[in-house]
């Protein structure tokens, strides 16, 4: 059975990575987003610290060409070792 997919592409798409808050950490993730969606604007990032400033979350608004596309970006994202969680 085929899949269908609820999004029809080109669309943006919010992407929220969590991580612990350490140097480097935005950077590394501007760096995956830039691979799977190169004219991705770096000024269009949402920093958000925890309460505790324990965590650090980044929401990217990608634009996304393809479900191919997403799935890339996700799994980059998620095999990196400062990202706690991909939402």
């Amino acid at each position: 059975m085929a899949q269908t997919s609820l999004l029809e592409y080109p669309c943006d798409f919010p992407i929220k990575i969590l991580g612990h808050t350490q140097a480097g950490f935005a950077q590394a993730i501007l760096e995956i987003v830039r691979r799977h969606d190169p004219d991705f604007d770096s000024a269009s990032i949402e920093l958000r610290a925890s309460t505790r400033r324990k965590y650090l979350s980044v929401t990217c608004n990608v634009r996304a060409t393809s479900r191919e596309q997403l799935d890339g970006l996700y799994r980059e994202l998620c095999d990196h070792p400062m990202v706690v969680m991909v939402l």
